[in-house]
Order: C-alpha cells, then sequence, then structure tokens
C-alpha cells in the first residue's frame, strides 16, 4: 500500500492559479468540493488512487458536467 497522503498540485478552473491539495489515500474513490486558496471559488474533485498507489485528480468548476 502505498502514502496515505498524496501532496498535488492542480490548476484551479477559475482563476488558473496552481495550488496544492492533500488526497486522502486510504479512499479508492471520492468526489467533494474545496474552495480555491486564491480566488475562494468551489472546485469539485474527483480523486481515484490506483493499485500502484498513485492519485489522479480532475478538478472542475461546479457547473461543469
Amino acid at each position: 500500500m502505498g502514502d496515505l497522503q498524496h501532496f498535488v498540485d492542480i490548476q484551479c478552473p477559475y482563476c488558473g492559479e496552481w495550488i496544492g491539495i492533500v488526497v486522502d489515500g486510504s479512499v479508492d474513490q471520492q468526489s467533494y468540493v474545496e474552495d480555491c486558496q486564491v480566488c475562494c471559488r468551489p472546485i469539485q474533485l474527483d480523486v481515484s488512487v490506483g493499485e500502484d498507489g498513485l492519485a489522479d485528480v480532475r478538478a472542475r468548476s461546479q457547473d461543469e458536467g
């Protein structure tokens, strides 16, 4: 099993700034909202952790489908 915490840089879909987030690697699939640290808008995060322990994060605005 890989690390339980992953530090991931994502790009805010609103302001375009790169921000760092912490992902819980103990959950294989998760979806949650985290506010941008720069513009404070809500970012929808879809996270999947593969068998290799690496986290794949998709960041999108809440009005994206």
